[in-house]
């Protein structure tokens, strides 16, 4: 297990294979992700309808910021032919406003060997854009999904660009 320690608190891969891993990063994604519904304006909002036994079965790798023991925030990445991914990155409602969102991107960042990484998010996520900013991406698309949440794609080149 790859551990990386910010004052008290880490950043872990969690095994997301095991039952009671996938139910603890379900919790964390349905709490987020019922503020960013309510934030974009949506009642329909597709990452709510996943569930334990998807995160369970992911093929995806997870890292966890722990707090006090307890999983405060997840980002779930794809790496495949040093392409990154950030398929999700959220944070318990109850840890929002300390900057773990960045520590945990920073973490990403930093450890993989990518030529490009990529995320999408909500036009409206405002939060999320400005984050993903702050970080050097930088918006290349944007379009409307059949759910109708407007979306738009951010790309980082590597580290070296």
């Amino acid at each position: 297990m790859q551990i990386f320690e910010y004052n008290h608190t880490m950043i872990n891969k969690l095994d997301n294979s095991n039952k009671e891993v996938a139910n603890q990063i379900f919790e964390v994604f349905q709490n987020s992700y019922k503020v960013e519904a309510k934030l974009i304006g949506t009642l329909n909002f597709p990452p709510l309808s996943r569930s334990a036994k998807d995160i369970e079965s992911s093929k995806t790798l997870f890292y966890g910021f722990i707090e006090n023991g307890c999983i405060a925030a997840v980002i779930e990445i794809t790496l495949k032919d040093k392409y990154l991914e950030i398929d999700s990155l959220t944070v318990d409602p109850s840890y929002f406003r300390k900057g773990i969102a960045s520590k945990l991107l920073s973490y990403v960042l930093g450890s993989f060997e990518y030529t490009k990484a990529i995320v999408e998010t909500a036009v409206a996520n405002e939060p999320a854009i400005k984050l993903y900013k702050k970080h050097g991406f930088v918006e290349f698309k944007r379009w409307t999904p059949s759910h109708g949440i407007e979306k738009l794609a951010l790309f980082k080149p590597d580290r070296s660009s």
